[in-house]
């Protein structure tokens, strides 16, 4: 079992930033993927980003080029939030992947308003 833990989540500005991070503890493997996806009310959840154990990321097209996602080790990742817009509002969760495998964290509210 892999237990999640977000934190980092709350009210921002337009325009402003926020800086995300979760940390997994419990049977963690060193090759994983982990990362971010999000869930908009009345949407489907879709994915923020992603990174490798070796460090390969993917982002969604709707954050490329504001988001920033990075880790230390194999256990904690982050998601740096620069230039929020109102659409970004939603609960972000953060997803740990071995094999297939996977896990999600119990999800950190992010509100985007002035």
């Amino acid at each position: 079992q892999v237990q999640l833990v977000e934190s980092g989540g709350g009210l921002v500005q337009p325009g402003g930033s926020l800086r995300l991070s979760c940390a997994a503890s419990g049977n963690i493997f060193s090759i994983n993927t982990m990362g971010w996806y999000r869930q908009a009310p009345g949407k489907q959840r879709e994915l923020v980003a992603t990174i490798t154990n070796t460090g390969y990321t993917d982002y969604g097209e709707a954050v490329k080029g504001r988001f920033t996602i990075s880790r230390d080790n194999a256990k904690k990742v982050y998601l740096r939030m620069n230039s929020l817009r109102p659409e970004d509002t939603a609960v972000y969760y953060c997803n740990y992947d071995h094999l297939g495998d996977d896990y999600w964290g119990q999800g950190t509210q992010v509100t985007v308003s002035s």
